[in-house]
C-alpha cells in the first residue's frame, strides 16, 4: 500500500486560505487605531448622541399617543 496523497485540490484551498490571513494580517497593520483618549471620546459621543435621541423618541411617541387617546374614545 502506498502512502495517501493529498488531494491538489485541497492543497490549493489550503494555499489560498494562508495567503488570504497572510493579507488580513497585512491588512490589519495598515489601520490607524485610535489612541486610547480618542476611543473614549469617541465613545462618550455616541452614548450622548443615542441618548438624545431616545429622549427625542420618548418625546413623539408620548406625543402620539396623547393625541391617540384624545382622539380614539
Amino acid at each position: 500500500m502506498g502512502a495517501l496523497k493529498k488531494p491538489a485540490n485541497t492543497q490549493r484551498q489550503t494555499d489560498k486560505a494562508a495567503e488570504y490571513f497572510r493579507g488580513v494580517l497585512s491588512e490589519l497593520k495598515k489601520v490607524h487605531w485610535p489612541s486610547r483618549r480618542q476611543l473614549l471620546t469617541y465613545t462618550a459621543v455616541v452614548f450622548v448622541a443615542v441618548a438624545i435621541v431616545s429622549v427625542l423618541m420618548w418625546f413623539v411617541d408620548s406625543g402620539l399617543s396623547w393625541v391617540l387617546t384624545k382622539l380614539l374614545p
